[in-house]
């Protein structure tokens, strides 16, 4: 079976790029990992006592959409955070917010918009699984750059009309991965507002909206809440991940309008993974707690003053509103992972493999992005090296 051609066309993922960028050369000093977002942060310890009073649950197949109590808790949540009042029925558990992500496009996008090749937007720097989604439903992939000119978020309303009349789905990262920059109420009003005009999907992937310095990021379904748009404008991504420092356990939600998620659930029935139950039981009491969320962040805040202490005065450092990343500007990220590598051990990831080139240029070229998940003296030091190493 041959490979499909627009699979063949993807650049290599992030991370094994990186290995054959940095894996044949010696670290220059003890490694520091500070590549990928995986939270060190300790989890609630009852997850697992949970997970265990519920282990005879493994001999079950678990629920598709998500038991009754998982998306319960989810809702309340959702309530809580965000002021709107989403039914169970308008929710869908997840094996990770990837397959979420994913999955929707598979689920919602058109063959045609217009009588056209349908075009998926996504920011420029992005979550690779985006770009993924749009090559599998067979659309047009179009990266808008997300730069400091744009408020590091992508700014789809430049486009010109005959594009914008082909879009079927837009992401948006909202904490961004890598930059950090936070969408305001502003922001997604005038999103909307253009999704209504042209008749297209928001897919509003918020994983990082938990980790913040100061002010909770205003969530998309709150603002199209408020707007009172077509309740099957936007669907919201959150997950377990980094709110709780639960990647491993896979569990994330997608919400939006009864349509959306009933054909999301139905592609689930055919393709999906769902949870096992067990897991679906912990993560049911995880989305009911917030002791541990707030300890998560104060954590996070500490590194980011750290990072401040460090960083502040170098030229063209941008404090990051939320998320746990730097995207620190140099003169080229590739040679910047190589100099800390091989100068220092502290290994970070280039900024272009998580871009695209567009427009003839690639947005994170002159960057590197940097994970502020190990332990706050252990940052410290690294960033110090950094500095010394990058910045001189």
């Amino acid at each position: 079976m041959m490979f499909p051609e627009r699979f063949s066309n993807l650049p290599a993922y992030a991370f094994p790029r990186l290995r054959a960028l940095l894996d044949h050369l010696e670290p220059g000093g003890p490694v520091v990992h500070m590549t990928i977002g995986e939270p060190k942060h300790a989890f609630p310890s009852w997850v697992m006592d949970e997970i265990a009073a519920n282990a005879a649950e493994f001999n079950k197949y678990p629920t598709n959409e998500g038991t009754p109590e998982l998306l319960q808790a989810i809702s309340e949540w959702i309530a809580r955070r965000y002021g709107v009042g989403v039914p169970s029925a308008q929710i869908m558990a997840l094996n990770g917010t990837r397959e979420g992500l994913y999955n929707a496009a598979m689920a919602l996008c058109p063959e045609t918009k217009n009588g056209a090749q349908p075009i998926i937007l996504t920011p420029n720097p992005f979550y690779q699984v985006y770009a993924v989604a749009a090559a599998s439903v067979g659309a047009e992939a179009r990266f808008v750059p997300a730069t400091e000119a744009s408020g590091h978020l992508p700014d789809f309303a430049a486009l010109d009309k005959d594009v914008l009349d082909r879009v079927a789905i837009a992401y948006v990262c909202s904490p961004a991965n890598p930059q950090g920059a936070v969408a305001d109420e502003a922001y997604w009003r005038d999103l909307i507002a253009l999704a209504e005009v042209h008749d297209f999907k928001i897919f509003a992937d918020e994983c990082y909206s938990e980790i913040y310095r100061d002010t909770p990021p205003t969530g998309a379904l709150q603002v199209a809440d408020k707007m009172g748009a077509d309740p099957e404008r936007v669907l919201i991504f959150h997950s377990l991940s980094k709110r709780s420092n639960l990647p491993g356990l896979r569990s994330g939600f997608v919400a939006g309008g009864p349509e959306s998620i009933r054909r999301i659930r139905q592609l689930r029935n055919y393709s999906g993974a769902p949870l096992p139950l067990p897991l679906q039981r912990a993560a049911a009491k995880v989305w009911a707690d917030e002791a541990h969320v707030e300890e998560n962040r104060r954590l996070y805040a500490e590194k980011f003053d750290v990072a401040d202490e460090v960083l502040s005065d170098v030229p063209g450092y941008t404090s990051p509103q939320a998320g746990f990343f730097l995207w620190l500007p140099v003169d080229d990220g590739e040679e910047a992972a190589v100099k800390l590598w091989t100068e220092t051990g502290v290994r970070v990831l280039p900024g272009a493999y998580l871009s695209r080139d567009a427009e003839g240029y690639n947005p994170g070229k002159k960057f590197i992005r940097v994970a502020l998940v190990a332990p706050k003296d252990e940052v410290r030091d690294a960033l110090m090296k950094l500095r010394a190493c990058i910045y001189g």
